[in-house]
């Protein structure tokens, strides 16, 4: 989260001519960050007018007030979500699964508890996009960035680790959400057929599977990296555990 005197300071400079991709090297900022402030059409000091309505843009900023939805709804953005940063709104959008209208009903209760006001299901091919636009988003979801979240470092900022560490199961319940699975292996022995519960969670991004290996730490949950992109929990202890958190989908 930049402080919104920095923001001031970028739209001077572009105020005065310097071109954004110039004001975001001078500044040490990202460029999309850049954009973004200097296409807000307010002026600087009337960012005062609606910090009430995000908690990162209160003086000093503060963590969301509704902190269990917000870590489960950074961990439906870091599997399935994308936060388009248009020259207009952001937008931020959940991809989930058609067959599952809970998940979508629990992606859309979390965006409301924070910063939306309205929220859309748009559909597409095999999946609904539950969306809503807000100014504040990038406020809440400072990985955004472009390209795909696997080809850039994804790293949380320390008031997203104290919610992470606070709400470790929430986080866990929105990432297995997104890019999780719950399966039933079967093994047979000497002619007997055994099977056992057991859960998968596949993410391109190694950041992200340390995020979520780290949360499954603090919930006491034994897990294993099975390859490259995915990791597994696969004791009886640590999948109860984690159907507590997570269960099946719905």
């Amino acid at each position: 989260m930049y402080p919104i005197v920095l923001r001031a300071q970028a739209r001077e400079l572009h105020g005065q001519g310097m071109a954004l991709r110039a004001v975001a090297r001078k500044l040490s900022v990202p460029y999309h960050c850049i954009r973004y402030w200097c296409s807000i059409t307010r002026t600087p000091d009337s960012f005062h007018d609606y910090r009430g309505e995000c908690p990162r843009c209160a003086d000093p900023p503060r963590h969301p007030a509704d902190a269990q939805r917000y870590a489960y709804l950074l961990g439906q953005y870091l599997g399935d979500g994308y936060l388009a940063l248009s020259p207009r709104v952001p937008v931020l959008r959940i991809a989930c699964a058609n067959a599952y209208p809970g998940i979508m009903d629990e992606c859309e209760e979390a965006m409301r508890s924070l910063v939306a006001k309205s929220v859309q299901r748009v559909s597409r091919d095999g999946c609904t996009y539950v969306q809503a636009v807000s100014k504040h988003w990038p406020c809440l979801f400072p990985q955004a960035g472009p390209g795909r979240k696997h080809s850039r470092t994804i790293v949380l900022e320390q008031w997203q680790r104290q919610i992470a560490e606070a709400h470790a199961g929430r986080l866990v319940r929105g990432l297995f959400h997104s890019d999780g699975t719950r399966v039933v292996n079967r093994v047979t022995v000497k002619g007997q057929v055994y099977r056992y519960p057991r859960y998968f969670f596949y993410n391109e991004s190694s950041e992200i599977l340390g995020i979520c290996g780290d949360a499954l730490d603090r919930l006491g949950v034994a897990w294993r990296r099975n390859r490259r992109n995915s990791l597994s929990v696969a004791k009886r202890e640590a999948v109860s555990t984690l159907d507590g958190w997570v269960g099946a989908k719905r």
